[in-house]
């Protein structure tokens, strides 16, 4: 599927001296006006490219210091905005359509740990999934393909093998490919880590990196805490290597809650490990705030217990300076940072990393035991990448396109879900937990969209504890923005029928509830 990449005519058609504007204004702000105007009555929507300068000047019969300036009158009233080397687009409303997402309650006390079962869970869902192998996924965890440097990658495999022609014949080093694995250094740097070519193993993904942590500092009946919600994958790996998961509540702006895993510490003695994904928050989208990743790591070293950080979609945060992974404040060895390559640059090719912190030994010697060592050629195609501008090039326009395909989704949900509907805009990537009216079952929301052709992951699987019924987590992986709107209007029309189908029955319900004997009649 590929973006909307053409304008509607009817604006192009618009002639400049359009009522949108008096004949005495500058010719300028005369094209501005009618393109505002299409922008605002909808013709032209969020997400959809304006016309090249070149374009611009034919359609219009003007100069391009016109044309240049009718465009900066829209990006200053916020109407547009540039993408490098791609063009003008279409901005969404800045005004939140959908009130923020709700707080979680330090008041309550965590509940026990316990053993995970999401496994049945995960694989119900699946196996729904696969009778509707043509479902548009608003599930996925990753971006669209087409948003990926496929070929630059598959160049730099082709120069790859000719180079060296036996890559995929012979055994690789253990820790990973020595050129990579420096070049990672390198860029570590950018979050405030110091690790050097030696401290870095390379893993089969992100996952294969965290559930080497969890095997290097626990034992199968051992205590995780989590945050909560939490990525399902994380929920699965705990439940495979027979561990209690202690869910702690995480907000969808700041994450996780210190105030609450500080007082977990206290009355949970025998928690071994904290797990959490401090920039992007996977389902919340939230960022963790410095002083709060200063703190977290402050307490994981003061009760001598491992921090474990995810941290895969740091570099899809839209800011103007790096983030700073927890890694960053620790001084001890305390925090194991895992990370990957799978969410900013090539699913397919499943390149992660981890450091262990003061375990970094141990865990070296379970990744040998676990799945020896990575394969060589995707490692020699991502040197190759990383170190030439490509890689920046790419982040930029990944980030930008993330950022106006959320921005029209953000619109849509605005437009189309019923009231009681909750949704805090993430700082980056592609993940929207979007908290439903409490009558609305969020697995009986599932099935429903699947019907219609719609994937959806239901809040049910992010807790182990039932605690998100009514929370769905939606994503924004196709550039096809007018079938996402279609799916997203449907999924609306879905939830305002479930809330009111629920309302009626709770109406009817009350009406046959007896009265007691002390109402007065």
């Amino acid at each position: 599927m590929h973006a909307h990449t053409s304008m509607p005519l009817a604006p192009h058609a618009l002639p400049a001296s359009s009522n949108d504007a008096t004949a005495s204004e500058p010719l300028y702000r005369q094209l501005a006006a009618h393109y505002r105007r299409a922008i605002r009555n909808g013709v032209l929507r969020p997400g959809e490219r304006m016309p090249s300068m070149r374009a611009f000047m034919q359609r219009h019969g003007v100069s391009l210091a016109t044309a240049t300036e009718s465009y900066r009158v829209l990006e200053r009233e916020a109407l547009i905005e540039a993408q490098p080397r791609a063009g003008y687009f279409v901005r969404a409303s800045q005004n939140a359509a959908l009130p923020a997402a709700s707080e979680p309650d330090l008041a309550t006390m965590p509940r026990a740990a316990q053993f995970v079962g999401i496994h049945s869970v995960i694989s119900t869902i699946v196996s729904q999934y696969q009778r509707y192998p043509d479902a548009f996924n608003l599930g996925g965890a990753t971006a669209s393909p087409d948003l990926y440097p496929t070929d630059a990658l598959q160049k730099a495999a082709l120069r790859a093998l000719r180079r060296r022609p036996t890559l995929l014949t012979t055994a690789g080093p253990d820790q990973g490919d020595p050129a990579l694995r420096a070049i990672i250094a390198r860029r570590a740097l950018d979050a405030g880590i110091q690790v050097g070519a030696d401290d870095i193993i390379m893993t089969h993904g992100g996952i294969e990196a965290v559930n080497l942590a969890l095997r290097a500092v626990t034992q199968p009946g051992d205590t995780v805490a989590v945050e909560s919600p939490c990525f399902f994958g994380l929920l699965q790996a705990l439940e495979s290597l027979g561990l209690r998961a202690l869910e702690i509540p995480a907000s969808p702006s700041t994450g996780l809650a210190i105030e609450a895993l500080d007082f977990a510490l206290q009355t949970h003695p025998d928690i071994k490990a904290v797990v959490a994904v401090p920039n992007l928050q996977n389902p919340l989208g939230s960022v963790m705030p410095d002083a709060h990743k200063a703190r977290l790591v402050e307490l994981c070293a003061r009760a001598g217990i491992a921090l474990i950080e995810d941290d895969p979609y740091r570099e899809l945060v839209d800011s103007a300076q790096p983030l700073r992974s927890l890694k960053a404040w620790d001084s001890d060895g305390t925090v194991i940072h895992c990370t990957s390559f799978n969410k900013t640059l090539a699913p397919g090719m499943r390149i992660g990393w981890i450091n262990g912190g003061r375990w970094h030994p141990r865990i070296g010697m379970l990744k040998f035991a676990q799945s020896r060592h990575n394969e060589q050629l995707s490692q020699v195609v991502l040197a190759e990448f990383l170190q030439t501008n490509a890689y920046e090039r790419h982040l930029r326009r990944l980030r930008d396109r993330l950022r106006m395909q959320r921005e029209r989704m953000a619109a849509a949900l605005g437009a189309s879900f019923p009231e009681g509907t909750r949704f805090t805009p993430p700082a980056g990537g592609i993940f929207f937990w979007i908290e439903l009216p409490r009558e609305v079952s969020s697995a009986d929301f599932f099935d429903a969209a699947l019907k219609e052709g719609i994937r959806v992951m239901p809040g049910t699987v992010f807790s182990n504890a039932g605690r998100f019924d009514h929370f769905i987590r939606l994503s924004c992986p196709s550039t096809d923005l007018d079938l996402a709107d279609d799916a997203l209007r449907r999924l609306g029309r879905l939830a305002t029928a479930m809330t009111a189908r629920a309302s009626a029955y709770a109406s009817a319900a009350d009406k046959h509830t007896p009265r007691s004997h002390c109402e007065t009649p």
